[in-house]
């Protein structure tokens, strides 16, 4: 009997700990709060603002934003596609070229895409420079669209004798693993290489599109490439 109350009493015991514990605890939080009352409220409410600001700069400003430069955008690509390159770029006076949309509108995707086109208006002006600058800032989660932009940097620093930093881009092109435009991009890469008095690089670059894009166009004349370089079968 002895042993059965000593059992019932010790759960009483362990709750009245527990309660001085939560007690102790619950105070210690109190002072706290009391001590810092003016941070953490200044906290919540900068963060509430914040979520605020948010959503309201997205409905208000941001959306707004893009659907002018949608519009904006439409008659440069109208200008781009009619091969009127000039116009496409700076407007004809009555509409926005890319360089417009771009300055009026550059954080929003119509602003992102301008980069793009004007990038390839710049280089097919031959203005190479201009376009290397505008298609750097040009970025797309597409693996085919971003390899052929990285891809027409690496051309344009070709036509500027910029061999070292062409290969870097034709191969940033052939990394997408894109069955069409890697070993085309691969293949500039080795010719590259050749052109910058870099043979066995080539040779490394050829033998990659001859093992992982044997069935393209480029892979299935890599024996004539590596031939020209010594390697034989």
């Amino acid at each position: 009997m002895a042993e059965n109350k000593a059992n019932t009493k010790q759960p009483a015991t362990a709750v009245k700990n527990q309660d001085f514990d939560l007690q102790a605890t619950a105070d210690r939080a109190t002072d706290f709060y009391g001590k810092n009352k003016n941070v953490i409220n200044a906290v919540v409410i900068g963060f509430a603002i914040g979520v605020a600001a948010y959503f309201g700069y997205k409905r208000f400003v941001s959306q707004p934003a893009e659907e002018k430069a949608q519009v904006a955008i439409f008659q440069a690509q109208n200008f781009f596609a009619a091969d009127s390159l000039s116009k496409a770029l700076n407007g004809d006076g009555n509409n926005y070229g890319f360089l417009q949309v771009i300055d009026k509108y550059g954080s929003t995707k119509a602003g992102n895409l301008a980069h793009y086109y004007a990038g390839v208006c710049h280089v097919r002006l031959g203005e190479f420079q201009k376009g290397i600058d505008q298609l750097k800032e040009f970025s797309s989660k597409d693996i085919v669209v971003s390899s052929i932009a990285n891809g027409l940097i690496g051309d344009a620093y070709m036509e500027l004798n910029n061999a070292a930093d062409a290969v870097s881009y034709y191969k940033k092109a052939g990394a997408s693993e894109n069955e069409v435009t890697s070993p085309m991009y691969l293949l500039r890469a080795g010719l590259a290489l050749e052109k910058a008095n870099k043979p066995d690089e080539a040779k490394t670059v050829y033998q990659q599109i001859k093992q992982k894009y044997p069935r393209s166009n480029e892979g299935r004349e890599m024996e004539k490439y590596l031939a020209r370089l010594g390697v034989v079968k």
